[in-house]
């Protein structure tokens, strides 16, 4: 079996308007529902519980922003997990929940153990779903973003892929918006692409493209190939897997080792 990690951004799982958007959470749960069948190992990081929680509760006095993720996120995180649960039910599919931190990565016994409670999940066929531990991870404790942990997360668990599902079709040579821009289909280890990278963050995370490509640089010199790719588009998972030469993607090489 091959070992994939998926990450789903915020503004993959989002409406304009902020709230979850369940049809797509839906479609990401069919792709990797038949990412199984097709007998891939899945490690899935899901941003969205900050949006789940912001929809759920009505705040009636101010909050600073360090509150406002820690109270978001925790009644979020549990509304997310309970959709990700009854969709993937539909499936007879198992998953579990990992909640993690920055210091979980250091080597010792953390680092330790949580790569071994993700192998026993993957060993009996459940789904990890992974998401940064907010209630406790603020300031300099926090990720930079979903794409720095899953990025982690691929290295710790030996994955062979990673697919990091955004809101774009990948690295272009421009703004996407316009006309003239074009898409960079394969990034080899020696390229650089600074020149192209828009340092904007996305309007519903934290994480933008400088934070892809700073991702996918840094885990595809691992040996890891890094695939970026649009998850609004339809059933984008299973294309950008068989059919690559014809779904608009982002593909970084991994470096040889």
């Amino acid at each position: 079996m091959e070992r994939i990690v998926v990450k789903v951004g915020s503004n993959v799982l989002t409406t304009p308007t902020g709230k979850l958007d369940i049809t797509r959470l839906s479609a990401i749960v069919d792709q990797i529902a038949w990412l199984k069948e097709h007998r891939y190992e899945v490690i899935l990081v899901s941003s969205g519980a900050v949006a789940c929680g912001r929809s759920e509760l009505k705040v009636e006095y101010a909050l600073d922003s360090v509150e406002q993720r820690q109270l978001y996120s925790a009644i979020g995180q549990v509304k997310l997990i309970n959709h990700y649960y009854d969709l993937f039910r539909e499936y007879g599919i198992h998953i579990g929940q990992v909640l993690t931190m920055r210091e979980n990565f250091q080597q010792g016994e953390q680092y330790d153990n949580q790569r071994a409670c993700m192998e026993v999940m993957l060993d009996n066929a459940v789904i990890p779903i992974v998401n940064e531990n907010d209630t406790v991870s603020i300031t300099e404790l926090m990720f930079t973003d979903n794409d720095e942990l899953s990025g982690l997360i691929s290295q710790m668990m030996g994955a062979k892929t990673l697919v990091l599902l955004s809101n774009v079709d990948g690295i272009y040579t421009g703004n996407p918006a316009e006309p003239d821009s074009q898409l960079i289909a394969k990034v080899n280890p020696k390229d650089q692409l600074d020149k192209y990278i828009q340092a904007e963050k996305s309007s519903a995370g934290r994480g933008g493209m400088e934070s892809k490509y700073k991702t996918a640089r840094q885990v595809s010199q691992s040996g890891i190939r890094v695939i970026i790719a649009n998850g609004r588009r339809d059933n984008i998972l299973p294309q950008v897997l068989t059919a690559p030469h014809t779904t608009p993607h982002t593909e970084f090489v991994p470096q040889q080792r």
